[in-house]
């Protein structure tokens, strides 16, 4: 992996977050992905599954979880299982994880071959009455490949159908949402490369620029700051490109006078940022389009000042709706006459706000977290309102990335990141 190597006292600590909340007698399992095929003999690259990771920081394909708190013995109550290396592996492939090399980063003391996993499952369920199965929960899910931990799943419930079935997901979507100072300190140091990207691409972009260039110059920069690349598709979005809210293409020409919606950040150790700047091809904004644009920034600040301990999300994103209703009208892009009458399940203001303002962030860019439960301190999310105008020619999106506090308005994370009109100029004309 490029990033140095995590504290593995954060792994213990996670696992005993899980631990404590796990029924008596039953046992836990956690599979890493798959390393998927594209054809022929070709494949992506292997991305590790968040909650093993989470629980272990391994990072490997092939590696398995196994915890089981009331095991009748010490050695038997956490047990990594992972991929037996070889010479010849090593000379194809790279080593893989020793048996040492996986407690250093795991703290985890037993370790053993996974062809080893089958018959040491088998008695340890003689000992368990019950099984946490990990099936992926999130809201936003839509998964149509079966999934390593899926084929577990279905092997699973063949061999031992009297024991009783019980949920992980529902534990790791609370403990996973609230993070660790350890984790905040990856995810700021993801953040910190993403800045690096953003304040180059300022120097870099001028009239006639390639989406894709930018792309370029951004994947340069972030990876030779130890990040893998982009924690998601980026969106490099110019013109009226930037009213497709996934426009993903990056593939158009920067024409003079356009502005360009720039979605992208940087992973770091697993962790994601999620950056959303908008800034102008010719290095000036026009009279109309920063109007429009402070007004996506007033709305981002006082949406942010909500994201406070027992919050509702279903509440604070109708709180950010009424905000951006003001600066609509203020705009002339809405009259009173739309609000009075507009359709409460489908507000007038969504004509040009779709989206919703925030989400959870951390392993993952849309990151574990019940959205009917309140709001706490430690949680990160993202904030991040949008104007879209297609009959203007553009759309402006701002989005930063917060800690809620215990008291106070949340801690930015990309508070070093330019975002007023008047130092994104700057630097673009310095």
């Amino acid at each position: 992996m490029k990033y140095h190597q995590i504290d593995r006292h954060l792994f213990i600590k996670n696992r005993s977050k899980f631990t404590a909340q796990m029924k008596p007698k039953s046992v836990a399992v956690f599979n890493s992905n798959d390393i998927y095929p594209v054809s022929a003999d070709s494949t992506l690259p292997f991305a590790q599954h968040r909650d093993i990771f989470y629980l272990s920081g391994i990072d490997q394909e092939e590696s398995i979880l196994l915890l089981f708190p009331d095991a009748p013995y010490e050695h038997q109550k956490e047990i990594l299982f992972l991929k037996e290396t070889s010479e010849l592996i090593a000379i194809w492939e790279g080593e893989k994880l020793t048996k040492e090399r996986a407690f250093q980063i795991s703290g985890i003391k037993t370790v053993y071959w996974l062809q080893d996993f089958e018959k040491i499952l088998f008695e340890l369920m003689t000992y368990s009455d019950t099984i946490y199965i990990n099936t992926n929960e999130h809201y936003r899910s839509h998964v149509e490949t079966e999934t390593r931990e899926a084929r577990f799943v279905k092997w699973w419930k063949e061999k031992y159908p009297a024991h009783q079935v019980a949920k992980s997901n529902p534990i790791l979507q609370r403990l996973r949402s609230v993070k660790e100072s350890e984790e905040l300190d990856l995810i700021q140091h993801a953040c910190n490369i993403t800045e690096k990207g953003f304040r180059r691409i300022l120097e870099f972009v001028k009239p006639n620029v390639m989406e894709y260039e930018i792309e370029a110059e951004l994947i340069h920069e972030f990876v030779r700051n130890r990040s893998k690349g982009f924690a998601y598709t980026p969106i490099i979005a110019s013109g009226n490109n930037a009213n497709v809210l996934h426009y993903i293409e990056n593939n158009q020409q920067c024409k003079a006078g356009d502005l360009i919606l720039l979605d992208v950040a940087a992973e770091y150790a697993n962790y994601s940022s999620d950056l959303t700047r908008t800034i102008p091809v010719s290095g000036r904004y026009s009279e109309r389009q920063k109007a429009v644009y402070n007004a996506v920034l007033r709305v981002k600040n006082e949406a942010t000042q909500m994201l406070t301990p027992g919050t509702l999300w279903k509440q604070y994103q109708a709180e950010v709706g009424k905000i951006m209703s003001s600066e609509l009208l203020g705009l002339g892009l809405l009259d009173k006459a739309d609000v009075q009458n507009e359709n409460p399940e489908w507000p007038a203001y969504k004509k040009y706000f779709m989206h919703g303002t925030s989400h959870h962030m951390g392993l993952d860019t849309h990151d574990y977290g019940i959205l009917t439960e309140p709001m706490q301190a430690n949680m990160v999310f993202t904030v991040e309102p949008g104007i879209y105008i297609p009959e203007e020619g553009f759309g402006i999106r701002l989005e930063d990335n917060v800690v809620i506090q215990e008291t106070g308005e949340p801690f930015n994370l990309m508070k070093n990141i330019p975002i007023e009109v008047e130092e994104i100029e700057s630097l673009m004309n310095s």
